[in-house]
Formats: C-alpha cells, structure tokens, sequence
C-alpha cells in the first residue's frame, strides 16, 4: 500500500510537472505572438486610418482622429518628399525628406519617434507615436533557422520537462529513504526490545534446566528431559541472536570490524570452540586443508565465525548422531573457498548439485541460520552456494583481496 501511494505520488508530482512546463511555454508562445505581430500592438491597423484620409478640392480631410488616439501623430508625404498634409506633427519633425530619409525612418525611427508607413496613391502615409513608447527592430533569419525553431522548442520542452521530474524523483527517493530508515529503526527497536525480553527468562530456564540435568538425585530419564530443555533453550537463544543479526545486515545497521585472518588457523579455532562446547558430541569432525598455505582473507572474525558455526550446528541438528562432519579450504583464482560438508538431511535442495532454496520471506528452510550466512558472505563481498547430493554442502566463497567478487 505504501508503495502504491509513492507510485500515486511520483505520478502527480509528473503529471504537474508537465503541466506546470506545457503552462510556461504556452505563456511565453502567447506573449511573443501578441507582442510582436507586425506593429500591431500599435493599436488601429493603418489601412484603416489611410481610409479615413481623403483628398479633396480644399485639401485632405481626415475622420479617423478617435481611431488615431491622443498620443499619435501623422502626415502624408507626396511623391516630392514634401509634407502634404500632417495632424499633430511635432515641431522636431521636418517637413521635406530625401529619398534617403524615407528608406531610413520606414524601418527604424524618425528623430527617435517610432513610426509606421503605408504607401498611398498620393504618397506615403507616417503615424508616429511619441518618443520612447515602442521598440523598434530589424529581425533577419535564415530560412533554415527558422525551420528549426519547432525543433529547439521541443527541445527545450522536454529538456524542461526532465529537469523537473528529476527534481521531482530526487524529491521522492529521498522521501522513501526517510520512510525506509524509519521503518528499519522501528523493526531493529522492535526486535531489540523482544530479544531483550526474551533473554532474561530464557537464562533462568538455561540455568535451572543445567541444574536438573546434573542433579544426583534425579531419575536418569528426568536427567535426560532436563538436557532437552537446556539444548532446545539454546536453540531458542541462537535463533533469537540470529534474527538480531540478520536484521541488521539487512538494514546495513552492522559494522563490520574487519582484520585480515589466516584461514586454516581460523577453522581450526572455530572447530575446536564448536568441540569444546560439546555440541558436537557423537559427530565425528574431520579438517580437510592443503599443504601449501593459503592466502589470508580480510574478515570480520566475530561474523565469519558465526556463519560457520551456523553451519555446523545445522549439521548436527539435522542430521542423525554418527555422521560425520567435514570442515576445509582451499585457494580458488582470487577468493577462498570455505567449506562445511555432512550426509543427510541438513539442507533442502531441489535437486543433486542445485542451490538450497531460500523461502519467500528471507528465512531459509530450518530458520534464519542459512540466510544468516548468505548475508554474512554478501556484507563480505562474496557469496554463498548451499547444495546437497548425497551429502549437505555449503561453500562460502570470499575474496582473498578484500574486494567484491564478481
């Protein structure tokens, strides 16, 4: 719902957007065409005031006064370039002009008054409007230019246009971070807050299941419920660390304190804690590393030693006492491939030789431990490939650079 309502909203924010662009450039077309259409913002159009000029046998007489305006003038200059008849002239304009004269003031000004002409029978028609009212000037293009002017419209339409949205999708991503980083605090508070729960009354059942199980005066099958409480207690405790830690490499909220570590000294103290911890008991633990050493690898060892005790407590609750359990490296190109092998059960596959399959909501089949350490390999720039044939394997292949692999 939530990202429909961004889709909603990045939707709105376009659709304004173009029409906020289609509004200014049709605002602009419109003042240019209005503004520059042939001196007609002058007011009347002069084929009207030429027909209202009339000769007769006492002079000109003139009707269009009102169509003229209060501010303009005008005069007919006759074919000798003499001032034949004028209305409100000013006195700086002259009363005869040369042919030169004439080719210069149709196109610009007549001492500095903007003018406009029309060609009579009996001469030149000039209405002048005063000084500094209206800018005159000569525009020449390129046919070719001018046919291009749709084109760098267009252009700069779309150019406008995507100025906007871009602004618009910065303005929403960084609106859906916000809303993102808010859900992600409350989820890492949420589950915080449970596991801190969660961990107090669990210890008191840790430490009280203990006591029963090496209690002497207790019956062996009492004993032996006891040790069933205490380990399905710690299976409880390490889901719960792992659904901490998953959270927050999904919401990148986990510092990764890296340090450059020898890999065959690293599983041979990470297989000797798992033994001394006594999960292993009844599973034979073999290691399986070359003779050459091999090259260290930058890691985070409090992570890399979770992944890999998630993989063998994955071996040993699913699979029966007796199994072994194998543990090894090797160099491969540029990474390091380490590796945790059983038979049986300890991961689903569709197939011999194809991947484990995560399910839909994140968590791999037998909880969080997989997806685990498929994140803990990704936070390292590597990856994770569970498969099972007729044995569980899972090889966590990490760069011996530091780098991401491809």
């Amino acid at each position: 719902m939530k990202a429909r309502g961004l889709l909603k909203g990045a939707g709105l924010v376009a659709a304004s957007a173009v029409l906020i662009v289609a509004v200014i450039l049709a605002g602009i077309l419109s003042f240019v065409y209005y503004n520059t259409a042939a001196g007609r913002v002058w007011g009347v159009p002069l084929r009207l005031l030429s027909a209202a000029l009339v000769p007769g046998e006492d002079g000109y007489t003139f009707t269009g006064e009102e169509l003229l305006g209060e501010d303009r003038w005008a005069m007919l200059i006759d074919e000798e370039g003499q001032v034949a008849w004028s209305l409100r002239k000013p006195d700086d304009v002259p009363e005869h002009y040369s042919l030169t004269d004439v080719a210069s003031f149709t196109r610009w000004y007549l001492n500095d008054y903007p003018v406009q002409c029309r060609i009579r029978e009996d001469g030149l028609l000039v209405v002048g409007a005063p000084k500094g009212s209206i800018w005159k000037h000569d525009i020449a293009m390129d046919i070719q230019v001018l046919l291009q002017l749709p084109v760098w419209f267009t252009m700069l339409f779309l150019l406008s246009l995507l100025c906007v949205l871009g602004l618009a999708w910065l303005v929403l991503r960084r609106w859906f971070r916000q809303a993102q980083q808010a859900r992600d605090a409350a989820r890492s508070d949420w589950i915080n807050g449970v596991s801190h729960d969660i961990r107090t009354p669990l210890s008191v059942v840790m430490g009280t299941a203990a006591q029963l199980e090496n209690a002497p005066d207790l019956s062996p099958e009492r004993r032996r419920q006891a040790g069933i409480v205490r380990t399905q207690s710690q299976a409880i405790r390490d889901l719960v660390n792992d659904l901490n830690l998953t959270m927050r490499l999904d919401c990148a909220m986990q510092p990764l304190r890296k340090e450059f570590i020898q890999p065959e000294a690293f599983l041979r103290q990470t297989v000797a804690d798992f033994l001394n911890g006594g999960l292993a008991e009844g599973f034979p633990l073999e290691m399986d590393l070359p003779a050459q050493p091999l090259p260290a690898i930058q890691a985070d060892p409090f992570l890399l030693r979770r992944a890999v005790n998630n993989l063998l407590t994955n071996c040993v609750r699913h699979n029966a006492p007796g199994c072994p359990i194998s543990v090894g490296a090797r160099a491969e190109g540029g990474a390091v491939l380490l590796w945790v092998e059983s038979g049986g059960a300890a991961a689903p596959s569709s197939g011999p030789g194809e991947p484990s399959q995560l399910e839909p909501d994140g968590g791999a089949a037998h909880g969080t431990g997989l997806k685990l350490v498929a994140q803990i390999a990704e936070a390292h720039g590597g990856r994770a490939r569970f498969s099972r044939g007729s044995r569980f394997r899972c090889e966590l292949r990490l760069p011996a650079d530091g780098r991401s692999l491809s």
